[in-house]
């Protein structure tokens, strides 16, 4: 698993977190499994851009936040 993998999940779990969202809620606001958001999180998943709009938009931040 990458660096940088590792480092967009993190931040994905903070924001969740700062949320008080559980993964379930945010996978089914996204649209994906919550196993593909924890593999995520853990760093171990790819995401498409496709998944990263729909993180931001279930998070409620700008794309270009997630890579800040």
């Amino acid at each position: 698993m990458g660096r940088y993998q590792r480092a967009f999940g993190q931040y994905i779990r903070q924001l969740r977190n700062q949320r008080d969202y559980r993964q379930e809620r945010l996978a089914l606001e996204c649209g994906i499994h919550a196993t593909y958001l924890s593999g995520i999180e853990r760093g171990i998943r790819n995401p498409s851009l496709k998944i990263i709009r729909a993180l931001a938009i279930g998070l409620g931040v700008a794309v270009s936040e997630l890579f800040d």
